[in-house]
C-alpha cells in the first residue's frame, strides 16, 4: 500500500539527505548566486544594485583564488598586524627626519 502525497526520495531508491549533508555538498563544491537590480524611470536608469554570493568552504574559496579577508584588518588579526607594523615604520621615519632636522617638503 503506497502512502498518498508521500514525495520521491530526491537522491534514488533508499538515500536521504539531511542538511549536514546538503551543506557539506555545497561548501565543497561552492555555489556562485548573481543577480543585478535596476531601478529605472522613464529609460532613466536611477540605480543599478550588483549582487554577488559566493557560498564555499575557506579552502575552495581560496583554492579560487578569493582570499580578501586574509588582508582585511577588521577580520584577520594578522592584516591588523601587519598595518599596525606598516604605520609604526612610517611613524618611526618621520620622527628620524623630525630628529635629525631634516624635514622634506610635503607635497600640496
Amino acid at each position: 500500500m503506497t502512502t498518498p502525497g508521500r514525495l520521491p526520495e530526491p537522491y534514488g531508491q533508499g538515500q536521504s539527505a539531511n542538511l549536514a549533508d546538503i551543506l557539506e555538498r555545497v561548501l565543497d563544491k561552492g555555489i556562485v548566486i548573481a543577480g543585478d537590480i535596476r531601478i529605472n524611470l522613464l529609460d532613466i536608469e536611477l540605480l543599478t544594485i550588483k549582487l554577488r554570493l559566493i557560498v564555499a568552504s575557506v579552502d575552495k574559496a581560496k583554492e579560487m583564488g578569493i582570499d580578501w579577508w586574509e588582508s582585511d584588518p577588521a577580520l584577520s588579526s594578522r592584516a591588523r598586524r601587519d598595518e599596525l607594523t606598516r604605520e609604526n615604520a612610517a611613524l618611526r621615519e618621520r620622527l628620524r627626519e623630525l630628529e635629525s632636522g631634516h624635514v622634506p617638503r610635503e607635497a600640496p
